[in-house]
């Protein structure tokens, strides 16, 4: 069918088959500064970087913004798969009050250059999704979590909870002292249920999607430092969804004034 026709057919200007859009001065500066922060941070999706250039003061409407992150190609291609999950089969756990009610623990694997395995403990706030400590060892026993558990009370008190899953480190005799000790209540998953601690596991999600995955390990100091430099920039600056886009060190800081941290009983 010639051109004539089809727009004849649809009772449209030939003049609007024809027409080829210009973009913008503003909207190539606008599709430059996505790019930048694109390849800055690579698994940043276009929200995120949405709520980044809203903060330097780019004020763009989340449609038009999305339209000119896709003609810049920046659609992120690999996505985690959803797993669903009946909600009659979790457990109904008890929430956060309040800053540093519920802490929530796990490890996470990973291995050097030359293959060498290593562990990461990582340790989050769940009402302010804080990341509280990532201690990075070959081997992390009983007696390591308690150090690192007992270095972050030092400085932001004693949780009423912490909820763990049922590895050997976390049933260990060790940690079970130094919580009865501090009147804390450590809160089991159950057997091959990630889902019963939700929180730390979205955590260790976006730490091997956003450090893990984009890093290459040469030594262990080397994988300290620069998961201790993700840890910073994730509490300082990375905006969370959860927190109404902020960072989790910005909420903490809006909600200081009525936070009272727990003490150890006496």
């Amino acid at each position: 069918m010639s051109e004539r026709r089809a727009c004849a057919v649809l009772n449209e200007w030939r003049t609007i088959y024809r027409y080829q859009g210009i973009a913008r001065p503003e909207e190539q500066l606008i599709q430059k500064r996505m790019t930048e922060i694109a390849h800055t941070r690579v698994r940043y999706g276009y929200r995120r970087i949405h709520v980044l250039m809203a903060r330097e003061g780019w004020h763009i409407n989340h449609k038009r913004f999305f339209r000119l992150y896709q003609l810049a190609g920046l659609n992120l291609r690999i996505q985690r798969p959803r797993r669903h999950v009946s909600a009659a089969r979790r457990a109904a756990q008890p929430g956060a009050g309040q800053q540093g009610e519920v802490w929530a623990m796990d490890f996470v694997s990973d291995a050097l250059f030359n293959g060498k395995r290593f562990r990461a403990l990582t340790l989050i706030d769940t009402w302010t999704r804080e990341c509280l400590a990532v201690h990075v060892d070959l081997s992390i026993k009983g007696e390591r979590v308690v150090e690192v558990v007992q270095e972050v009370s030092r400085h932001r008190g004693v949780p009423a909870r912490i909820q763990v899953d049922n590895g050997s480190e976390f049933i260990s005799k060790a940690l079970d002292l130094w919580a009865y000790q501090q009147g804390v209540t450590l809160n089991f998953s159950r057997p091959g249920r990630p889902t019963d601690n939700p929180f730390i596991e979205s955590f260790n999600g976006s730490f091997r999607d956003e450090c893990l995955n984009t890093h290459w390990f040469l030594s262990l100091d080397d994988a300290a430092e620069k998961i201790e430099k993700w840890r910073i920039d994730y509490n300082d600056f990375r905006p969370h969804s959860s927190l109404e886009n902020l960072a989790p060190s910005a909420f903490r800081a809006r909600i200081a004034p009525t936070f009272r941290p727990s003490e150890p009983p006496s």
